[in-house]
């Protein structure tokens, strides 16, 4: 399948990058930087303190304690080459048996588009700490696996003063915004993670870069727009969905190119207009005067533009016609090519009638 330009500014590989993105532990004392930024990150032994109190909450058992100690001693950083979010819910699953489903299900990639529901997750009887680091390990995992709609979801309502990795919540989230096109969530994320900028991972600090640079001069409507859109339907074809959310999508790329051929063929039509009045009316010989008004001799009658309604699908000349779908064709997937003729043979069919 052919790609199209526009493609190219998607960047793609931003995509990707953030795929094989894996988090690391974020054991960086606080210092003046991090106390003037709205959020804080977790060190290694105030997360362990998070999990303490919520083994009081619970008033676990000698046993589960003794568990949850063999894995995470109370006293010490956690054991080595383990991240702090990842053994924060290993010793959740030796207080819960049923959050081993789920470390399950994050340790090894996607065998299918369905992902089971975990009650656990929405069960407002358990810890919120509990709930919303399970949250994010999953929504972490969701978005590396391109499942950028689930992971949405699973981080949209958690704030960064639940979880023991809020580095991890702010920049998968920012993922998830970024490749559905939410502009403005997107960037609201991107620039809370970056009040911390340096405390952060390089990799973190270059990405959320690159997704702000990225999405910041995005504008509706433009064609730049309807290229990711249609990126959008291709990645959930892809998955395997077709269902309402593709077909609107479908519907409004046709809506945004119907309008932007619209307004190519008024900058035409103006452009002409212009040639022909200034090629006809010869100077005057004198300027008018500033009092003296201008004569109104048209009938003042506008001639209704109806998309499909006229000979053809506008007024533009053949050849400034085709040169236009030529350059909108240019920027567009090629499954999508038969969609646009199908557009175009719908308005010639109206101009017909």
């Amino acid at each position: 399948m052919k790609r199209w330009n526009t493609e190219r500014r998607f960047l793609p590989w931003l995509a990707a990058a953030a795929l094989l993105l894996v988090p690391a532990s974020h054991g960086i004392a606080a210092d003046e930087l991090a106390r003037a930024a709205s959020w804080q990150q977790t060190s290694p032994v105030e997360a362990r303190e998070v999990l303490t109190q919520l083994l009081a909450e619970i008033k676990a058992d000698e046993l589960t304690l003794a568990k949850v100690d063999a894995l995470w001693p109370a006293e010490g950083n956690p054991p080595a080459g383990l991240q702090t979010l990842d053994l924060f819910c290993a010793a959740l699953a030796a207080i819960d048996p049923e959050v081993q489903p789920i470390l399950d299900l994050v340790s090894e990639p996607r065998a299918t588009f369905q992902i089971p529901k975990f009650e656990i997750l929405a069960d407002e009887s358990r810890p919120l700490a509990m709930r919303s680091n399970l949250r994010l390990l999953v929504g972490r995992w969701l978005a590396q696996q391109g499942l950028v709609d689930e992971a949405k979801e699973m981080l949209a309502s958690i704030d960064v003063k639940e979880v023991v990795d809020p580095t991890s919540l702010l920049f998968f989230r920012a993922v998830a915004h970024h490749r559905l096109l939410e502009k403005d969530p997107c960037l609201a994320d991107v620039a809370k993670l970056l009040e911390n900028e340096a405390l952060l991972p390089r990799r973190y600090v270059q990405l959320a870069k690159l997704m702000q640079a990225d999405l910041a001069p995005l504008k509706p409507d433009s064609l730049d727009e309807v290229a990711r859109l249609m990126d959008d339907v291709r990645r959930r074809l892809d998955l395997g969905r077709a269902g309402k959310r593709v077909r609107d999508e479908e519907e409004e790329v046709v809506k945004k190119l119907e309008k932007m051929i619209e307004e190519l063929e008024k900058q035409q039509q103006q452009q002409q207009q212009q040639a022909s009045s200034g090629g006809s009316n010869p100077s005057p010989s004198s300027p008018m005067q500033d009092s003296q008004a201008a004569q109104l001799k048209g009938p003042g009658e506008v001639d209704p533009k109806e998309v499909g309604k006229r000979d053809g699908w506008g007024n533009l000349p053949p050849k400034d016609r085709q040169e236009v779908l030529q350059q909108i064709g240019r920027e567009l997937p090629a499954h999508f090519r038969e969609t646009i003729e199908e557009y175009f043979k719908r308005l010639a069919q109206d101009g017909v009638k």
